[in-house]
């Protein structure tokens, strides 16, 4: 009589490699987006260099560099919970994974005073003083709150995924046998880390 050999793990091993594949996947169009937006505002930038370089002068130099610190932190922070997890360090992993969520609301709340204190001066879109700009300073401004704000989308998301993540790690669900949605969550964080590196030198370090 035959016998049915069965692999305990080759299931799991198939969704972990599936769903990594359609992470990278997810990440691939999510670069497109932005390297489009990268690719308007090198063009926009070209056409009104001096405006671009007025306009930034509004930006905190020191606000965008303590943001950088503290997402190239955080990057580390996400890779270290990983490795713990796998570790079989549960404790540890939780502990880095929600260092790591304290650096996004960080970043979050400087943010809100950099935006906020745009609003003080109506630099906003749409704004009585933004209205009367030159073009390219109102160019420089559109894209600056459309891609900042985009990105800080990406920031809450990418807190959100880590956030269950350690969750479902506390349960025992995501554990160092099935840790691919920490893996993934890891993957989209770099990715909001990559966003904002070429973020800061575009609007805050224009020469």
């Amino acid at each position: 009589m035959a016998h049915t050999v069965t692999l305990p793990n080759s299931g799991h091993n198939f969704d972990a490699k599936a769903s990594k594949l359609g992470m990278w996947l997810f990440l691939f169009t999510e670069l497109l987006l932005f390297g489009g937006l990268f690719l308007v505002y090198m063009v926009y930038r070209n056409l009104n260099h001096e405006s671009f370089l007025l306009a930034s002068a509004h930006l905190s130099k020191l606000a965008g560099t303590v943001n950088t610190i503290v997402l190239l932190t955080s990057s580390m922070t996400v890779a270290m919970s990983i490795t713990a997890l796998q570790q079989g360090k549960t404790k540890l992993s939780i502990n880095l994974i929600v260092l790591t969520m304290v650096a996004a609301v960080v970043f979050l709340i400087i943010k809100y005073f950099e935006w906020s204190a745009k609003f003080e001066h109506g630099l906003f879109p749409g704004m009585e003083h933004y209205n009367s700009l030159p073009t390219g300073e109102r160019l420089y401004f559109y894209l600056y709150f459309f891609m900042t704000g985009l990105h800080g989308l990406h920031v809450i998301i990418g807190a959100i995924i880590l956030a269950v993540a350690a969750f479902k790690i506390k349960s025992g669900k995501v554990n160092k046998d099935r840790i691919s949605l920490l893996e993934n969550g890891g993957l989209y964080w770099h990715l909001v880390d990559l966003i904002w590196i070429y973020l800061f030198p575009l609007f805050y370090l224009i020469h």
